[in-house]
């Protein structure tokens, strides 16, 4: 048994890397994009390409996050939140960390130029700089505006997942593309809202610690009254009916009220609860476009 446990150890700190929650959803709304790229219910060989091109998309998502460990360890050594990382707490070394990002990197890039196509693979790999160089070394300590331009790296697994599936990128696609980049800055600043202290600590320059409270909540509240039209276009542009737009005005209804009483009487604790619906918010909408997709 201890010749195993050590073993077991250093995996879990290398999949601890991967930041796993982050990664399925950029893998399940990629996914979305895939299928709502194909007409009806897809054939075995589009099953197959989805799945193919989710794993290589994983791979590379993890890739970029793994990177971003090693440059943000003394950030995240910092904040209550990310400190257990492992390279915060100094459990895997840079050489180890980018030898592994580079890894996930090359194999998913692989995976995608080989099997699916390669405007997929150099996609894929330009969100992987967006995110990991762009965002990660160049814009978060620099602009209290982040997370409002690096949200494009964010935005893009849609249209990762359309272009695997039709080897383009169509409107619908920046559509797609267009909901999760204004989606990030609501959910990015309630989350900043309530940990603003450690914010503080590591020295970003996040919203709430160079405008204050009161701004970051406004603009969250803003936000969401732009998020509410761009959901609806989906609808608009004829690409869903009405089972998604129903979702789509009740979700973001709920999203304005929680920014609403957030604006009106902060708390942590409604922060907390703005945050975590924010992320319900994403997944149930995409569900709902996933299900409008089949059923009409």
């Amino acid at each position: 048994m201890s010749a195993i446990a050590p073993t077991t150890s250093v995996f879990s700190q290398f999949y601890a890397l991967t930041k796993p929650r982050v990664v399925q959803l950029i893998v399940f709304c990629a996914l979305i994009g895939m299928v709502l790229a194909v007409p009806g219910l897809p054939r075995w060989s589009e099953l197959r390409l989805m799945l193919i091109a989710c794993l290589g998309i994983w791979l590379v998502a993890g890739a970029a996050a793994a990177f971003n460990c090693i440059v943000e360890k003394g950030i995240d050594a910092k904040m209550k939140r990310t400190a257990w990382r492992p390279t915060a707490k100094g459990e895997l070394s840079d050489v180890q960390t980018l030898l592994f990002s580079a890894v996930l990197c090359a194999a998913g890039s692989g995976l995608l130029y080989v099997w699916i196509n390669p405007l997929t693979m150099w996609l894929t790999f330009a969100t992987f700089v967006g995110y990991a160089v762009i965002y990660t070394v160049i814009l978060k300590p620099l602009t209290p505006q982040n997370i409002v331009i690096g949200g494009a790296s964010g935005a893009m697994p849609p249209v990762l997942g359309w272009a695997a599936m039709t080897n383009h990128v169509g409107p619908e696609a920046l559509i797609l593309f267009l909901i999760i980049f204004l989606w990030t800055p609501p959910h990015f600043w309630a989350l900043a809202l309530y940990r603003v202290e450690d914010y503080r600590k590591s020295g970003l320059p996040m919203l709430p610690v160079t405008h204050g409270n009161a701004f970051t909540r406004l603009q969250i509240l803003l936000y969401t009254l732009v998020l509410f039209a761009a959901c609806l276009m989906p609808f608009v542009y004829g690409m869903s009916s009405w089972i998604y737009l129903a979702a789509a005005v009740l979700l973001n209804a709920g999203f304005f009220l929680y920014a609403l009483q957030l604006w009106r009487h902060y708390s942590d604790e409604l922060a907390r609860r703005t945050f975590r619906f924010s992320l319900i918010h994403l997944s149930a909408l995409f569900a709902a476009l996933l299900l409008d997709h089949y059923l009409l």
